[in-house]
């Protein structure tokens, strides 16, 4: 379980540099997302990304399971 946690974590903070250092990086904003923005409100469902994103933890995980 203490494994887990540190590759976790690890994880966690490769990810976060990744989106400190590359913010405009365009993964987070694939054609498909729902944008919409008015005057006073803006929304953003990033639907394409979490797709891709599921299907690439998919393989990871299926990957480590095995």
């Amino acid at each position: 379980m203490g494994k887990i946690f540190i590759f976790l974590g690890i994880a966690f903070i490769l990810i976060g540099l990744f989106l400190i250092f590359f913010k405009n990086f365009p993964l987070f904003h694939l054609p498909g997302d729902i944008i919409i923005q008015k005057e006073n409100f803006s929304f953003y469902f990033p639907i394409i990304s979490m797709i891709l994103i599921s299907i690439v933890l998919s393989f990871i995980f299926n990957f480590f399971n095995n």
